[in-house]
């Protein structure tokens, strides 16, 4: 049975690890805020984009020079490249094991296409790199202050690897904020562009030809999926850690509780010994 100086110390172990894990879960609260504004700041801007496209697209669906534009082109699917964003830290929870198991199930389901990987987040390089995997790039420090002009000059470099036919596809893995308790992992073939569909005749007329604008558009529309990806696994990252620094706070009050209980009837055998051998002693006295 352990002494009461070991129950004590493990108490105040426990509660320092509860004043962590509760300031960890403040700090992932006030971070998720500001995430969760760019996010949904930026959903809006990316919809109008499509909606934009669509339009552009239906315009220009008379021209033949429309389906030249490179990132239009398709090919076989031989060699895909895989952009998985991941955290920098630990602690949140399934949220970087979900990311690399759905990485490590994607070159089987791809079959028999060659898998290369771009990496964003420490968790994902560090988890691959060891393995081995055919890694092509690796980005950390993204996700903390997502900027645009880091995950365009990224997506920039992607597309010249489309246009030169070192890849056929683009897929990008990551988590999707939906709520603070709940986060969808994922999957967009973002490369070649898929063109929205327009139903309604399209009224607009355009100074430039519409084939221009479709060129102009296609690579700020991958670079926006790029940067609107890194937003959506930046707020569900947060999210993630909150809700388990939040269950780990519980957990360590409970385990004070057990710990408080268990040290109280230990002191109570303790002095019930103590009484029982006081009368004894007493007793044999007589």
């Amino acid at each position: 049975m352990p002494s009461l100086i070991d129950i004590r110390r493990r108490i105040r172990s426990v509660k320092n690890t509860q004043q962590i894990t509760k300031a960890m879960k403040m700090v992932s609260a006030a971070k998720l805020r500001r995430a969760q504004d760019r996010v949904i700041a930026a959903r809006p801007y990316t919809a109008m984009l499509r909606a934009m496209l669509a339009d552009i697209a239906a315009a220009a669906a008379a021209d033949e020079k429309a389906a030249e534009n490179p990132l239009l082109a398709r090919r076989e699917e031989k060699r895909i490249l895989l952009v998985l964003l991941t955290g920098d830290k630990g602690l949140a929870g399934a949220f970087n094991t979900n990311l690399i198991k759905g990485a490590m199930r994607f070159p089987a389901e791809h079959r028999p296409a060659s898998v290369k990987l771009e990496l964003i987040g420490r968790k994902g390089r560090d988890f691959f790199r060891k393995r081995g995997a055919e890694i092509t790039g690796d980005q950390i420090g993204l996700a903390n202050k997502p900027a645009y002009n880091d995950t365009a000059a990224i997506a920039r470099r992607i597309m010249e690897m489309y246009r030169n036919c070192e890849i056929d596809a683009l897929y990008i893995l990551y988590n999707e904020f939906k709520s603070v308790v709940a986060q969808r992992l994922t999957l967009t073939r973002v490369l070649p562009v898929e063109l929205p569909q327009r139903e309604e005749p399209v009224d607009f007329i355009y100074e430039q030809p519409a084939v221009e604008i479709l060129d102009a558009l296609l690579p700020r529309y991958v670079e926006t999926e790029f940067f609107r990806a890194l937003l959506e696994s930046s707020a569900a990252e947060h999210a993630a850690r909150m809700t388990a620094m939040d269950a780990a706070t519980s957990n360590a009050a409970d385990m004070i509780d057990r710990l408080t209980l268990y040290m109280n009837r230990v002191r109570q055998a303790s002095i019930t010994k103590e009484i029982i051998e006081v009368v004894s002693g007493a007793a044999s006295a007589e």
